[in-house]
């Protein structure tokens, strides 16, 4: 009958160590098979894009009207600042309005200045003694006729600038500077011999008589009359009489 093994013997110890060596080997090769197992067949996990988690969340009313038929911000085209990183050109929103004309200016009334807006024409007086009339609007233009009589009248009857264009009762003249007439009334008279009355009326007294060429400062003109002075003596004459006022002006 055989005797039973020391179990500390040397070859028994070896064995034990091989067994123990065997079994760490297949649990170490059972973990990587496990590990490689789950790898192969657990899903990777769908990226999520950035736009998505900073965008901002839609309110309840823009969803239900723009959700349906809006597509993923993956799917969408580069807008042209993104492709070539400029902005586009700015198109019409629509067709362009339709331009409406301007409206005309009113005619320029011919009776009245282009400057001044004062009725055409219209009497004025010689401020200075010399005043030159040139043959158009501006000293350029050369001198036609010298005025010398301070206190003339003088007729306007066009306007250009700071020039007026003027004529004396011969009908002679041309442009004056606007700074050579003054706005005091005066008459000459036109007959050869005209008397002056105390008061507008033929009946009246003569107060004096002045011959043709002189002139006379208006004092007041009313009725077809004027009361103007000449050498510190005052009289009334008909309008006929005189050069430098309008047949129906008053004067006050």
């Amino acid at each position: 009958m055989a005797e039973p093994r020391d179990r500390d013997a040397p070859g028994h110890r070896r064995m034990v160590n091989s067994m123990l060596k065997a079994m760490v080997l297949g649990v170490a090769l059972i973990g990587l098979a496990s590990g490689a197992w789950a790898q192969t067949v657990r899903p990777k996990p769908r990226p999520v894009p950035v736009a998505a988690t900073l965008a901002p969340v839609p309110s309840e009313r823009a969803e239900t009207a723009e959700t349906e038929e809006t597509p993923e911000a993956t799917d969408l085209p580069l807008t042209a600042t993104e492709a070539t990183g400029a902005p586009p050109a700015s198109l019409p929103a629509g067709p362009p309005a339709p331009r409406t004309a301007a409206a005309a200016p009113p005619p320029r009334d011919p009776n009245k200045g282009a400057v001044t807006n004062l009725p055409l024409p219209r009497f004025v007086s010689l401020k200075s003694g010399e005043g030159n009339a040139r043959r158009g609007p501006g000293l350029s233009h050369r001198i036609d006729w010298v005025f010398t009589r301070v206190g003339m009248p003088l007729k306007i009857t066009a306007e250009h600038g700071h020039w007026r264009r003027v004529e004396d009762a011969e009908g002679l003249g041309g442009w004056v500077h606007y700074a050579l007439l003054s706005g005091v009334r005066s008459v000459m008279v036109a007959d050869d011999m005209a008397t002056f009355y105390s008061r507008p009326d033929t009946a009246s007294l003569a107060a004096f008589q002045a011959e043709r060429g002189v002139v006379a400062r208006i004092i007041s003109c009313k009725d077809g009359w004027c009361r103007v002075s000449v050498d510190n003596q005052r009289g009334w004459a008909p309008v006929s009489s005189l050069w430098g006022v309008g047949a129906d002006e008053v004067i006050d």
